[in-house]
């Protein structure tokens, strides 16, 4: 066919290298490799290397639970280390997700589901009530909710109020961010 290049395969699944096998020395690169782009908790990294170990043990025809112990041991080396730390990882990423305007019950369910444990996630999402209501006005600001949405606020006012809700703000903040006048020029 016109404009491709001479024996470059169609199909670029073909070009993919199979899957290495599982080693101690691989597995510990796998981690060390990941960690190096990306923060994560020990349970999210267990996830990713346990991926690894799935994809190569469907090529080679290994079983995945004999490596069970192996990711528990590079897990706990890289937890030692100090390279994984899942209450640094809890507070940085709270407070990156609040300076976006993500409630506190948000951004406990954030980090629950990234594998930081639930009374964890609950001590780094807890803030004060002003900052919760700062969180509120950063969200409506940002989905253009009440001051700041286009049209009359009082007729989009219970759909800026459930948009709110949604967000996971009570109503008493939903409601003192949407009824705020609108000649404050705050955050």
């Amino acid at each position: 066919m016109a404009g491709e290049a001479p024996g470059v395969p169609r199909d670029k699944r073909q070009e993919r290298k199979p899957p290495r096998r599982i080693t101690p020395d691989y597995l510990q690169r796998a981690a060390m490799h990941y960690l190096e782009r990306f923060a994560a908790p020990a349970a999210q990294l267990r996830r990713v290397l346990e991926r690894k170990v799935v994809l190569s043990c469907r090529h080679h025809g290994d079983e995945p639970g004999q490596f069970s112990d192996l990711l528990d041991a590079v897990v706990a080396r890289c937890v030692a280390s100090g390279l994984v730390d899942d209450r640094r990882f809890a507070e940085a990423r709270a407070a990156s997700l609040r300076r976006r305007g993500q409630s506190t019950r948000t951004v406990a369910a954030k980090l629950t589901a990234k594998g930081v444990t639930r009374e964890l996630a609950t001590e780094a999402s807890a803030v004060e009530p002003e900052d919760e209501l700062a969180a509120a006005r950063i969200a409506a600001k940002r989905k253009r909710l009440g001051r700041w949405g286009k049209g009359d606020p009082a007729a989009n006012r219970r759909k800026d109020l459930a948009a709110l809700a949604r967000a996971g703000f009570s109503m008493v903040i939903a409601r003192t961010v949407i009824d705020e006048a609108s000649d404050e020029d705050g955050p």
